[in-house]
């Protein structure tokens, strides 16, 4: 009765209270994402506000192109956090339209009502849906007018390059004494201006200056002494090899222009980051010594690359066949054009700063490409070959023809008052010139080291081919890697650098790699490079730490735990099979990839599988249950149908055996689980041999037995117990049979046992006169054909000689022939 009591009381309250808590839900679906609505609106009035300042911006920096890339990079990450905000109420928009479709449509005229609280609810969930398309369709009209300030800073920037290289200058002015007297007054104040930051420095900025001094010392010191450590033979040449290979060449030049520009690099960088840490550089300054950097490096690299390509001083391991000489004066004429452009660069940058006049810019960049020009005219007039009579021979005819014509465009573009052109022409000859020149080398270095056994003739590959236990076949795909690697760094150094060199800025590189690294959007699928690559080094480290588990349980705690060899090998495969497994999943995860669409292909392609694959299927399902059941294991000795042999690898798929000729059998798992599989050594390797002799009828029976017997205990590897046993099994048609019958611990010493046993049953009955019968065979006469005559001469003589014989036998005969007596005559 209480129970009974109980249970109305329940039921009561809760009828009650199911309208209230209706009620509150459907309130609270109405009211809960208002908090949302107004934090997006509010996100968006501020997006609204940076990008009418930075539509200001645009007005007024609109000849600056490293400000519109600036103000660029601003907008892109504002339409991405406009688009974020619209993104912001997808989930929410989902709830809203399951519910909406779940109360259905609402009731036509003539139809009953519905209940009030199904209508309000339908109506609050039509106003939060309305309030929420309002806030996204603000976003996206902020997100297009984003995009259109991005177009239009993409405009601005090409007229500015277009005015850059089409801008014609007055040379009069630039050409006059003023220019002179400007260039003194400029000195002068560039000289006041490093003067009094070095007695700035020097009076409250010493110990800081010696500070990072000395760390950049430190630092450049390690990069010399390790590098030239770590990579000593590979970039520098060896004077003692006289006839080098051309992928020792190619190396060389490559590394010995590349590793040493990167340390250099590295001095100048961190000379500035120590010098910036300690507040000892000032506004210009600090832009006076990146220029300074700038230059250092540039010439740095031209120097570098000819002498590599040229080696003047090692013609054995020069990459172009030219002579000493002009291999000299092409290093010489070639560092000099890159000391003209980049002086003129960081004098550019000194203008800048000091607010020269313009008649000073004109005539600097004047005189700057007509050296540069002269210069690649008189590198075009050189004669570096040598021909067989000793004469000298120029360029081939494009390559002399080019440099002519880009020496002459140089000079008359400038002498027409294109300024602009003829220094953009003249920066992309030197510096664009030696980084495609570079990245060619490296090109051709990275091929070469692919190709077949190349990688193993390096200093590396000789190394590793000595110092570990690397194949020629490992070392050719280390060599394919190392290629691949050389290739994708060549692309990632050089690329950007040719890009600056084309008129881009860093940001827009900068803007490129974030969408690369966000994702490109295709359609409905967006890939990210940023997402794939992490995946694979996420499947990467789990493959590896799977690797290194199953080498640590199989050897250290397997091995020491005495556990069978089939086991830790059942074990081990498992093991690597899920930690793979898992591995994938976790990349396929990390690289933003939807497992259930991956759920949906596999389902699609079920059917697929289910009639094309089956005999895949089948095999791993048998893989499986043999890695389960374990009715062999890596080491037995089986024998499945025409096939015996030692089981080698048991994998999901298939089974390798090795038979006794030593020839590996791939046996598809399903065989070996539907068909009958002897295991001769499934629990232990105890085995029965059994051997069969026959003697002849009337020997003695009794005696053979015994010797048999005695035979077969005699043999150190027959067992005791059981023991051996020998049977007279049958009266045969030609002997009389027996069978000797021994136990062996291990059955796979079979043939070894058996052998002994028949070479002692041989002699035992040799010395006991036993005699075992052979099944009698005819014999069959050959008769031998007459030899062919040897002597046609003799056999003539002797056949007219029996002619002659019997000739003068018929005569004899004639003769001797008695005569008729005739009768006398009469009288």
């Amino acid at each position: 009765m209480l129970f009974r009591l109980l249970r109305l009381i329940l039921i009561i309250t809760l009828v009650v209270s199911a309208p209230l808590s209706f009620d509150a839900a459907a309130q609270g679906l109405g009211q809960a994402p208002a908090g949302l609505v107004a934090d997006q609106q509010k996100i968006l009035q501020d997006l609204t506000t940076k990008t009418d300042n930075l539509d200001k911006k645009i007005q007024q920096d609109g000849e600056d192109d490293s400000d519109l890339v600036d103000i660029r990079l601003q907008l892109e990450e504002l339409s991405h956090k406009a688009l974020n905000s619209a993104l912001a109420f997808r989930s929410r928009l989902g709830e809203i339209n399951a519910r909406l479709e779940q109360l259905g449509a609402a009731p036509a005229a003539g139809q009953p009502p519905e209940p009030d609280i199904v209508s309000g609810e339908r109506q609050a969930l039509a106003s939060e849906k309305a309030e929420i398309n309002a806030v996204i369709a603000q976003a996206q009209t902020l997100s297009i007018r984003i995009s259109g300030l991005i177009d239009k800073i993409g405009n601005m920037r090409s007229e500015l390059f277009r005015n850059l290289l089409t801008k014609r200058y007055v040379l009069s002015d630039a050409l006059s004494p003023q220019v002179f007297s400007d260039a003194k007054d400029e000195f002068d104040n560039f000289y006041k201006a490093v003067s009094s930051w070095l007695s700035f420095a020097f009076k409250f900025k010493f110990q800081a200056i010696l500070a990072a001094t000395f760390v950049a010392l430190g630092l450049a010191l390690v990069l010399l002494v390790g590098g030239r450590r770590l990579f000593g033979r590979v970039f520098e040449p060896d004077p003692t090899n006289e006839d080098p290979s051309y992928l020792s060449r190619l190396s060389v030049a490559f590394w010995s222009t590349l590793l040493p520009t990167l340390a250099v690099g590295a001095f100048l960088g961190s000379t500035i980051f120590f010098f910036n840490y300690y507040n000892v550089l000032r506004g210009d300054i600090g832009f006076f010594l990146n220029a300074l950097a700038t230059v250092i490096g540039v010439v740095f690299c031209v120097n570098r690359l000819t002498n590599a390509a040229l080696s003047p001083r090692l013609p054995n391991w020069r990459l172009i066949p030219v002579e000493t000489g002009p291999a000299r004066w092409l290093v010489r004429l070639a560092t000099a054009m890159a000391v003209v452009i980049s002086v003129n660069t960081f004098l550019s940058i000194i203008n800048d700063k000091m607010g020269s006049p313009l008649s000073l810019t004109i005539a600097r960049s004047f005189v700057a490409t007509i050296i540069v020009g002269v210069i690649l005219i008189l590198m075009a007039m050189l004669r570096p070959f040598k021909a067989h009579d000793g004469s000298w021979r120029p360029w081939p005819a494009w390559l002399r023809y080019t440099s002519l014509a880009l020496g002459f465009f140089t000079i008359i573009a400038a002498l027409l008052g294109y300024i602009g052109l003829a220094l953009f022409v003249s920066l992309q000859v030197v510096v664009t010139g030696t980084v495609l020149v570079t990245a060619y080398i490296g090109f051709l270095s990275a091929q070469a080291i692919g190709e077949e056994g190349a990688f193993a003739n390096t200093s590396v590959g000789r190394w590793l081919s000595a110092n570990s236990s690397y194949e020629d076949t490992a070392l050719d795909q280390l060599g394919l890697v190392v290629s691949v690697a050389i290739n994708v760094m060549i692309v990632l150094v050089f690329l950007p650098l040719i890009l600056l060199m084309w008129g881009f800025q860093l940001g827009d590189i900068q803007a490129w790699a974030y969408r690369l690294a966000t994702g490109i959007t295709v359609g409905s699928v967006t890939i990210s490079v940023t997402g794939i690559l992490s995946g694979i080094v996420v499947f990467i480290i789990g493959y590896f730490l799977t690797r290194w588990f199953q080498g640590w349980l199989d050897g250290s705690v397997m091995a020491r735990g005495k556990v069978d060899t089939g086991v830790r090998n059942s074990i081990r495969l498992a093991i690597g099979y899920a930690g793979v497994a898992l591995a994938a999943l976790v990349g396929i995860s990390a690289a933003g990839i939807d497992l259930s669409s991956l759920a949906l292909v596999a389902g699609a392609l079920s059917l697929g599988i289910g009639f094309g694959l089956q005999n895949v299927v089948s095999n791993f399902v048998s893989g499986l249950i043999l890695l389960a059941e374990r009715p062999f294991k890596v080491g037995d000795w089986i024998v499945a149908g025409d096939i015996s042999g030692t089981v080698k690898k048991i994998s999901v798929r298939a089974t390798e055996i090795e038979t006794f000729q030593r020839q590996s059998v791939i046996l598809p798992n399903s065989n070996l689980i539907n068909n009958a599989v002897g295991n001769w050594t499934h629990r232990n390797k105890l085995g029965r041999i059994d051997l069969k002799v026959g003697v002849a009828y009337g020997s003695d029976v009794k005696q053979v037995h015994a010797t048999l017997l005695e035979i077969a205990r005699s043999h150190p590897l027959v067992l005791k117990n059981p023991e051996p046993f020998v049977l007279f099994a049958n009266f045969g048609a030609a002997a009389l049979e027996f069978e000797v019958r021994v136990f062996l611990a291990d059955v796979t010493n079979g043939n070894i046992v058996q052998n002994d046993i028949r070479f002692t049953i041989l002699e035992t009955f040799n010395n006991e006169h036993i005699e075992i019968p052979s099944t009698p065979r005819a014999v069959v006469e050959v008769k031998k054909p007459k030899a062919w005559p040897t002597d046609d001469d003799k056999i003539e003589a002797d056949f007219a000689e029996q002619e002659q014989a019997k000739v003068a036998a018929a005569e004899a005969k004639l003769l001797v022939k008695p005569r008729k007596s005739k009768k006398p005559d009469p009288d």
